[in-house]
């Protein structure tokens, strides 16, 4: 892991993420940055993908433009349209799930749960069901609003983010997983024990807990690591 500027461009102005750096299947390079929250970045070879970008975690105006944006949901935290804006030219494509399309006004491809793009020579993009199952937490994230997670494919390495949702089943379906990014935010997302067994069904090769804290019931990372030792690498960045 490394802590410099984002994309690890040096620049004195820029701002400081965490940032680990990968070398994928085919052999090429992509960094994945943790800015925070739900809000991620990946570059490989000067093309940037942001995920969920949020103007109150980072501010993108300092940050090299995007070749694509991918949007789970429609919730704050995780659709910004200012964030948007700011990371936007011509040449941006947006992926986005079908209530943030059908909400607002942006030229977006919308992505279905089972849907697949291929944006960019780079990336093959797979939209994956995200979702509560318990019956006391359906308010946060119902089955039928269609939210997605996304899986992504580049140079070979498959890389899921889960968006906001539970251990659902087409979650625990997936299979030959390089990197898992689960929430793990109760009770909005997962629990310990949901994540834990999300990770057990999948068996990524690196594990990362992302979109916790900035609530009552903070995330007992210490027991995931735990729980999931001899399982997989659990890597913890500081995304509160």
């Amino acid at each position: 892991m490394s802590f410099l500027s984002l994309f690890g461009c040096g620049a004195s102005h820029a701002p400081e993420f965490p940032t680990d750096t990968f070398t994928a299947r085919d052999g090429s390079q992509f960094t994945m940055t943790f800015i925070k929250h739900g809000s991620l970045a990946i570059e490989m070879a000067g093309k940037h993908i942001y995920i969920d970008p949020v103007s109150e975690y980072a501010d993108y105006a300092t940050l090299p433009k995007a070749d694509l944006i991918l949007v789970t949901h429609s919730h704050y935290d995780h659709f910004d349209r200012t964030a948007i804006e700011a990371l936007e030219t011509p040449e941006t494509d947006l992926l986005c799930d079908k209530t943030t399309a059908e909400a607002f006004d942006f030229d977006c491809h919308v992505m279905m749960p089972g849907d697949t793009a291929r944006p960019r020579d780079y990336v093959t993009i797979e939209a994956v069901a995200a979702y509560n199952t318990s019956a006391d937490r359906q308010q946060y994230h119902p089955r039928e609003r269609q939210d997605v997670g996304y899986l992504l494919t580049i140079g070979g390495t498959r890389i899921y983010v889960s968006g906001d949702g539970e251990n659902t089943p087409e979650m625990e379906a997936l299979r030959d997983i390089d990197i898992a990014l689960l929430a793990v935010n109760q009770p909005f997302t997962m629990t310990v024990d949901q994540a834990v067994e999300a990770v057990k069904a999948i068996r990524p090769k690196i594990f990362y807990p992302y979109h916790y804290g900035e609530v009552d019931e903070k995330t007992d990372l210490d027991r995931l690591t735990r729980e999931l030792e001899g399982v997989t690498e659990v890597r913890i960045r500081p995304m509160e």
